[in-house]
C-alpha cells in the first residue's frame, strides 16, 4: 500500500486574534470530533478516512509567540511540502495562514487560493500587529504570494476593505450575491481557506465574530465537493471551542474536515 501524501497539522495559536483568545483549543478539539465513534469516517464521496495509509496526522505543533512562532508554522509546512506531501492544517485564528502561503508558494506556481469566510481579512494595519488574524491576506497579495485570491460568503465589507480589494484584485462573492448553484473552476494549483464564520452562526455558534446572514453548512460543502482545479492544501481556522454549545462547531468543523480530505483525496 502506498504511504500517505496528505499530512494534517494542528496549529494551536490565538495570540493574534483581535477580540476574544479561544481558538488555540480548536485543532485538537476539531481532531476529537472526527475520532469520536457517534459517527463512522467515511466522506461522501465514498472514501473510508479511517482506512491505514490514506493520510498522515501529524499532531500539535508545538509554537513559540511572535514572529517565531510564524516562522514556525511556515517551516512545519515548508518541511511536508519539501517530502512531496499536500497539507491540511487546523487552527488556530486566521494568522496561520500567512506562513501557510508563504511556504506554499516556494514549491507551487501558480498558486490560487479559495477563502471561505465572514470577513476578507485584508486590514492593511490592524491593532498594530503584522500578523493580524484580520490580515493575513493583505500580508499575502503584498508579498505576491497568490495569483488568484476568490473570497466566498463576506458580509461585512467596509470602506476600507472594499479598497484593498479592488487594490489587489480580489473577486469578492459575497452573501448578498451568492448562489447555492456556485461552481469555481481553477487553473493550476488551489489552497482552501475555511473560517468557520463564514457559516451562519446557526450553523457554527463556536467562533469569536458570529456574523448571522452566513452560509449552511451544505453550502460550504457543496461548494467544495463542486471545485474544479487541483487542491493541494488546505486549513480549518477560527473556531472557538469556548464560544461552542454543545461541541456543534467541534462536529459541523470535523465534517468540513472530513470533506475536504475526501475531496484532496479522491
Amino acid at each position: 500500500m502506498n504511504n500517505p501524501n496528505i499530512s494534517v497539522l494542528g496549529f494551536p495559536v490565538d495570540e493574534h486574534s483581535s477580540f476574544l483568545r479561544g481558538p488555540g483549543k480548536a485543532p485538537q478539539k476539531i481532531l476529537d470530533a472526527f475520532y469520536s465513534e457517534r459517527t463512522n469516517k467515511f466522506s461522501e464521496n465514498g472514501i473510508d478516512l479511517g482506512s491505514q495509509n490514506l493520510w498522515d496526522n501529524k499532531g500539535l505543533v508545538k509554537l513559540s509567540t511572535g514572529e517565531q512562532g510564524i516562522n514556525t508554522i511556515r517551516d512545519s509546512i515548508l518541511a511536508e511540502l519539501q517530502k512531496g506531501q499536500r497539507c491540511i492544517s487546523l487552527g488556530g485564528d486566521h494568522s496561520i495562514t500567512f506562513p501557510i502561503i508563504q511556504a506554499y508558494r516556494r514549491i507551487f506556481q501558480p498558486l490560487n487560493i479559495l477563502h471561505f469566510d465572514a470577513h476578507p481579512d485584508l486590514y492593511e494595519n490592524f491593532a498594530d500587529d503584522p500578523f493580524s488574524h484580520a490580515s493575513p491576506f493583505a500580508r499575502i497579495l503584498e508579498n505576491h504570494l497568490a495569483d488568484r485570491l476568490v473570497q466566498v460568503g463576506i458580509r461585512t465589507m467596509n470602506d476600507h476593505l472594499r479598497k484593498q480589494a479592488s487594490r489587489y484584485n480580489v473577486e469578492v462573492i459575497s452573501m448578498s450575491e451568492f448562489s447555492a448553484d456556485l461552481k469555481l473552476k481553477f487553473d493550476g494549483p488551489v489552497y482552501i481557506s475555511i473560517d468557520m464564520d463564514g457559516l451562519d452562526p446557526a450553523f457554527a455558534p463556536g467562533v469569536s465574530h458570529p456574523e448571522p446572514g452566513g452560509l449552511s453548512t451544505r453550502e460550504m460543502i457543496t461548494v467544495i465537493q463542486n471545485i474544479k482545479g487541483n487542491i493541494i492544501g488546505g486549513e480549518i481556522v477560527e473556531y472557538n471551542p469556548d464560544r461552542d454549545i454543545n461541541d456543534i462547531t467541534a462536529a459541523t468543523a470535523a465534517k468540513i474536515f472530513k470533506e475536504l480530505l475526501g475531496k484532496m483525496l479522491i
